[in-house]
């Protein structure tokens, strides 16, 4: 059976505000509110969801229920992610469902984890889900009705937002759902289009080689811009917004996290040679391990770099770790950064939105 196409919208951005467009909160909701303060997001502004507000975090219904509420105002309007789509639980089979609870059961988060808890059900003693999806709709008719309203890209006069992705010799309307919410790398597919196209799905970092970047990647000549600041799922992320003034002006950007703000006191001189260790590619011989810090070795690559020991996923010889990097960065008195990690051997630290090593002295 074909796939059904992507429910497409129409949509007049604000002349007289900005439009924040977010991508990926993943259930952060303290970040969304973070990020909507930085921004001093007032009655004439518009905030657009790129999808993926659901899942991974902390507080999925939290955010669901702020979204609602900033919608019921005429001030968001969201479109379904590849993680959103809970609606459509209604209607699964036997066999999806069993693997809906086996998601559940292991990650312990998420949208449906949240709401059996609130319920009172503890979804590990679930044996079904089909006995509990009568409560959910009863509890919950509201949250599932706003997600079945959401389209899968929103289309404005001077720019397309979809999740992940699209094709510029396709229709945006003859493309499916899981066209427009399920591609990998979307800038690395070389498309360029007549106006801006507005993606996220693909943490910005995940682009680099050998540097950590978190900032949003406007594509000019392209007119691509790619904006999941990698928020929940790295931990040094962050929540983008792309800010479309009203009167027709250049993008601007934002970002929000939570790190204390230093102030540099000593310069330093920036790697010469580093290299980024990211998901997909975390596999590591661990030659030395320290209470602190380990010595790895990457193992597709024979990369060499002392990475936090906390960072490790496993005990033994060879392990995953979290995203981590040598770099160094080029810094100068009194440039700004945001403190992820407080060391004994020196910071790690973003600057603008790049993340690396500080070994001098911070005010």
């Amino acid at each position: 059976m074909p796939e059904p196409l992507a429910r497409v919208e129409t949509l007049a951005l604000p002349r007289n505000g900005r439009t924040l467009v977010v991508s990926d909160i993943h259930g952060n909701l303290p970040y969304l509110k973070g990020l909507l303060e930085l921004a001093n997001f007032g009655e004439n502004d518009l905030l657009l969801v790129d999808g993926d507000f659901l899942e991974k975090g902390p507080d999925s219904l939290g955010t669901l229920r702020c979204l609602m509420a900033l919608s019921a105002r005429g001030q968001c309007r969201a479109l379904l992610g590849n993680c959103d789509g809970w609606h459509e639980i209604f209607d699964y089979s036997p066999a999806s469902d069993r693997h809906v609870l086996n998601y559940i059961q292991k990650r312990r988060c998420g949208i449906l984890w949240e709401m059996l808890r609130d319920s009172g059900v503890d979804p590990l003693a679930l044996g079904e889900l089909a006995p509990v999806k009568a409560l959910l709709r009863e509890r919950y008719g509201a949250e599932f009705a706003y997600l079945a309203s959401l389209p899968d890209a929103i289309e404005s006069e001077r720019a397309v937002f979809v999740h992940a992705g699209c094709r510029p010799d396709k229709p945006l309307r003859a493309h499916t759902a899981r066209e427009l919410n399920h591609r990998d790398a979307f800038l690395n597919e070389g498309f360029s289009f007549d106006r801006w196209v507005v993606v996220g799905h693909w943490p910005v970092m995940l682009y680099g080689e050998n540097t950590v970047s978190a900032a949003p990647i406007l594509e000019r000549e392209r007119h691509i811009a790619c904006i999941d600041g990698g928020c929940v799922l790295k931990d040094d992320g962050q929540l983008n917004a792309l800010v479309i003034p009203g009167d027709g002006g250049d993008f601007q950007c934002l970002a929000y996290d939570p790190f204390p703000a230093r102030r540099v006191k000593t310069a330093q001189q920036g790697s010469t040679r580093s290299y980024y260790i990211r998901w997909g590619d975390n596999e590591v011989e661990v030659l030395r391990r320290g209470a602190e810090f380990s010595l790895c070795r990457h193992r597709r690559t024979g990369y060499e770099m002392e990475i936090l020991t906390k960072y490790l996923y496993d005990p033994g010889p060879v392990s995953r770790c979290n995203d981590c990097t040598d770099y160094v960065l080029p810094l100068a008195p009194d440039d700004e950064v945001r403190v992820v990690e407080e060391t004994s051997r020196g910071y790690f630290v973003k600057h603008k939105g790049v993340s690396g090593w500080y070994f001098g002295e911070l005010l």
